[in-house]
C-alpha cells in the first residue's frame, strides 16, 4: 500500500541519505514536523501518514508486518533505495519491523519512546471513548469536539493532538479498524536481529522503555544504544525537541 506522504528537499547541497519520519497511533504526517524542520537542512525528508491515519488508504489490518510493507511500497513509489528511518511509538515499531522485511534498505534507525515488545497494558481506552463520543455527538467544529472530549480526557495536550485529525466534522483515522486491531498495535512479534547501530530515545518519565525490556530489545537490536531524555514523557520529541535533535544528529554523524 502506497502511503500518503509529504516530501521536502534538503535546503543545502549534501550526500546524505533521505530521512523517513513515521508517526504514532492517532497521529499524522505532521506529528514529527518539529524534527523535519531541523533535519531538512541537510537531508531530503519524507513524512508519511500510516495506514488508517491521515489521508492514507484504510484497511482492516494493522499488523506491523503490513505497516512495514506499506513503508517498502512507499519507498518504491518515491524512488528511495535506502533511508534513515525515524519513528515514534507505533511508528517506531513499524520502522523496527521494516528491518525484518528489507534490512538492506535501512541506513540508520531511530525509535522514539518505544521498545520491540508486546505491552500488556491498554493505555488508550479513554482516547477511544472520547473519539467515539465526538462522533456520537455529531459535532462539526474542533471547539465543540474539544468540549465533548474533556469529559473523557484530562490532559489538554492530548485533546489538542487528537483534534489535528478532526477535519470537517470527521476523524481522519479509521476508528473501527484501530479499535479492532488494537491488540496488534500494542503487541509485537519478535524479529530477527538487525545487527547495526540503532538509537532508542526514551523519555525518562515514560513507561514505554524500561529496564525490564532491555533483554528483548538487545536480542533484536544488539548494537542499540539509548539516550534517555530526562524530564520527558512519551512525547519526547515535542517536550524536549532540542535534546532529541542533538541525540539524532550525533548518531547520524557516526
Amino acid at each position: 500500500m502506497k502511503l500518503n506522504s509529504r516530501a521536502q528537499t534538503a535546503q543545502n547541497l549534501h550526500t546524505n541519505s533521505p530521512i523517513v519520519l513515521v508517526h504514532g497511533l492517532f497521529g499524522s504526517l505532521d506529528n514529527l514536523g518539529i524534527l523535519a524542520r531541523d533535519l531538512v537542512a541537510d537531508h531530503n525528508i519524507l513524512q508519511v501518514d500510516m495506514r488508517n491515519h491521515g489521508l492514507s488508504p484504510r484497511d482492516l489490518e494493522m499488523t506491523y508486518a503490513a505497516m512495514a510493507q506499506d513503508l517498502v511500497d512507499t519507498f518504491d513509489a518515491n524512488g528511495i533505495e535506502k533511508a534513515i528511518l525515524i519513528g515514534h511509538s507505533m511508528g517506531g515499531k513499524a520502522v523496527m519491523a521494516f528491518t525484518a522485511l528489507a534490512p538492506e534498505r535501512v541506513e540508520k534507525l531511530v525509535a522514539i519512546d518505544i521498545a520491540p515488545v508486546a505491552y500488556q497494558v491498554r493505555r488508550h481506552d479513554e482516547i477511544f471513548a472520547a473519539i467515539n463520543a465526538v462522533t456520537d455527538a455529531g459535532v462539526s467544529s474542533r471547539q465543540q469536539a474539544a468540549e465533548v472530549m474533556r469529559q473523557h480526557i484530562d490532559e489538554e495536550g492530548v485533546i489538542q493532538f487528537l483534534l489535528k485529525s478532526f477535519v470537517d466534522g470527521a476523524w481522519r483515522f479509521n476508528v473501527p479498524a484501530l479499535w479492532d486491531q488494537y491488540p496488534h498495535i500494542v503487541g509485537w512479534e519478535p524479529i530477527p536481529a538487525w545487527d547495526h547501530p540503532a538509537l532508542f530515545i526514551p523519555g525518562g518519565h515514560s513507561p514505554y522503555v524500561t529496564a525490564e525490556y532491555r533483554d528483548a530489545l538487545l536480542a533484536q537490536f544488539p548494537q542499540a544504544r539509548a539516550h534517555v531524555v530526562a524530564g520527558a514523557g512519551h512525547w519526547v520529541h515535542a517536550e524536549k525537541p532540542d535534546t532529541v535533535l542533538r541525540a539524532i544528529r550525533r548518531y547520524l554523524a557516526e
